[in-house]
């Protein structure tokens, strides 16, 4: 089994284009399917600024951006967008009910032979596969954000997911450059099962005063290498998805060590979502790309 010819990208948000963005470049057709035009048209904007991006770096030439371009066509009707699909990648929100909702559509709509592929980052590859009738060729295809620049591609086996399946989306994703590890289905997988609960102690060290915002990213960057501090990394996922995450993992194992912060919790609340909102543990302005702490923690 082989993907060679059509590939959908289902939802056109920063993970749906950077998922497109990467199959177009490297030689596919993709259709890229939203519910919004609107988003469909921003997606396609962002795609050649990030084309340009590589361009700047030596990374792509002009003629590759061309083509990577023409490879992409824009639908807002699931059912023409995945009508010729080998494969589907959903990229929706990480929400369980809305991709059960979409994973019962593709089913019905994408040709009986296509892989159904999710891109979420701690739902149940077994739950989402149960709302249609192939759950051998229901897969997680786990891209790391952003998805042009980051390698891995975190692959989950469902419960009935068959190895053939396996297979061809491990071959796909080296394709794409990436480097394909293959995983489990269970709770947060390994990527979030790891990195959840050591930015959801990040947020406990702040919330009883052990250290300051700075203090707790420098620590983890100067001390562990990291290449960005665990709060100023969960201000970019954006915090409503990590309070997301938590709860699959806190109902998952039922394990209190899972349990979101307080803080997490009341900033969500109050709409402090990082990057996306402006303001999160930092405050984010345009052009500025100096990490301001946000006042509520001065």
């Amino acid at each position: 089994m082989a993907i060679t010819g059509s590939v959908s990208v289902i939802g056109a948000g920063t993970m749906g284009n950077g998922i497109a963005h990467v199959f177009a470049q490297n030689g596919f057709k993709v259709m890229l399917v939203d519910v919004s035009p609107a988003q469909l048209d921003k997606a396609i904007m962002n795609i050649s600024k990030n084309l340009d991006r590589q361009i700047a770096k030596g990374a792509a030439t002009e003629e590759q951006k061309k083509a990577a371009l023409k490879n992409i066509t824009t639908e807002s009707r699931l059912h023409e967008g995945v009508k010729n699909a080998e494969l589907v990648v959903e990229a929706a929100t990480e929400n369980t009910e809305l991709k059960l909702k979409i994973f019962e559509d593709l089913d019905r709509y994408a040709p009986a032979n296509a892989i159904l592929a999710s891109n979420t980052s701690s739902i149940s590859i077994t739950k989402i596969a149960s709302a249609t009738g192939r759950a051998d060729k229901v897969i997680g295809m786990h891209f790391m954000n952003p998805v042009p620049v980051m390698k891995l591609v975190e692959v989950i086996n469902g419960y009935a997911t068959k190895k053939e399946v396996t297979e061809t989306v491990v071959a796909l994703s080296r394709q794409l450059g990436k480097i394909p590890c293959v995983v489990n289905d269970y709770p947060g997988f390994i990527a979030n099962r790891i990195l959840m609960p050591m930015i959801n102690e990040a947020i406990y060290s702040l919330y009883e005063g052990i250290a300051g915002v700075q203090e707790i990213d420098t620590v983890m960057k100067l001390g562990m290498a990291h290449p960005m501090g665990p709060l100023q990394l969960a201000d970019f996922i954006g915090l409503d998805v990590c309070l997301s995450i938590l709860h699959v993992l806190h109902d998952g194992f039922g394990n209190p060590k899972y349990a979101p912060c307080p803080l997490l919790v009341n900033m969500v609340t109050a709409g402090k979502l990082g990057v996306k909102s402006g303001e999160g543990f930092y405050s984010y302005t345009a052009g500025n790309k100096e990490l301001v702490v946000s006042s509520g923690f001065l």
